[in-house]
């Protein structure tokens, strides 16, 4: 294996244990939804950026967390729910983003694709993904009573608002971190699908989060073999798997129960 791979490897196993937490309590927080519609926020910041000429995943990451902290101000002001917000930035940032990468640039955009990584980006990218792990599970009890009850974790003496935008810069960071390999459209599928097949498995929260991250890993592990047997991109091939381990998870729940 050469190093090349094994750094592609090494980040794209940072980014699913990452996303496999995140997913745990995105399914908590009722973002089924938006956490897939947050993801295409990234759109026009890499439509923008390949208009400059820089790198288009640092385009990205400017737009999401903008797009993340665009959803939890309106969130504050008017009260809606994180889905209806991020429905209507996602829209806008959609059209936007098709307006701004046209062609091979938008296709490569909205599914990734596997090309070589240099220093600064896999700096930066276990960086990112471990400021992401280190948040959610120091954070973890904190992040159960708010999404369970935030009047309750008022009571507790939790600041809800502060909690609830740090939680969505760290969702909005693990979508930037795995755009390189799926793609806009596709990196909110490795944030729900392996939390939902969990979800099935798990009685507690501690197994749901391993679970959890040990199905993202699965997918991306499996995924990316596949994608070098196959001569195909990795992303389609990851959430592939993923989708496969939840109807195998709900064939034998019914299996189960029969």
């Amino acid at each position: 294996m050469t190093n090349l791979s094994f750094s592609s490897l090494l980040l794209s196993t940072s980014v699913a244990v990452a996303a496999g937490l995140i997913g745990c309590f995105a399914l908590m927080r009722r973002m089924t939804l938006a956490a897939d519609a947050l993801s295409h926020v990234a759109l026009p910041g890499i439509g923008v950026a390949i208009l400059l000429r820089i790198d288009p995943l640092a385009g990205a990451l400017v737009t999401l967390i903008g797009g993340a902290l665009l959803i939890w101000a309106l969130e504050q002001r008017t009260r809606l729910a994180t889905e209806t917000v991020t429905g209507v930035v996602f829209s806008a940032a959609l059209a936007l983003g098709a307006l701004l990468a046209t062609g091979d640039q938008l296709i490569e955009a909205l599914f990734g694709a596997t090309t070589a990584l240099s220093t600064w980006e896999l700096v930066a990218g276990l960086a990112g993904a471990g400021a992401v792990i280190a948040f959610v599970l120091l954070a973890r009890d904190r992040l159960v009573i708010t999404f369970l009850s935030s009047d309750v974790a008022r009571t507790a003496g939790v600041d809800v608002r502060i909690l609830s935008l740090l939680y969505l810069l760290a969702f909005a960071l693990t979508v930037a971190l795995g755009l390189r390999y799926l793609g806009a459209l596709l990196m909110g599928a490795l944030i729900i699908i392996p939390a939902a097949t969990a979800r099935q498995l798990a009685r507690n929260l501690t197994q749901a989060l391993v679970l959890s991250v040990a199905l993202a890993l699965v997918a991306a592990l499996a995924g990316t073999w596949l994608s070098s047997l196959l001569h195909r991109e990795s992303g389609p091939l990851i959430v592939a798997v993923a989708a496969a381990c939840f109807f195998l998870t709900l064939f034998r729940r019914a299996r189960v129960g029969a």
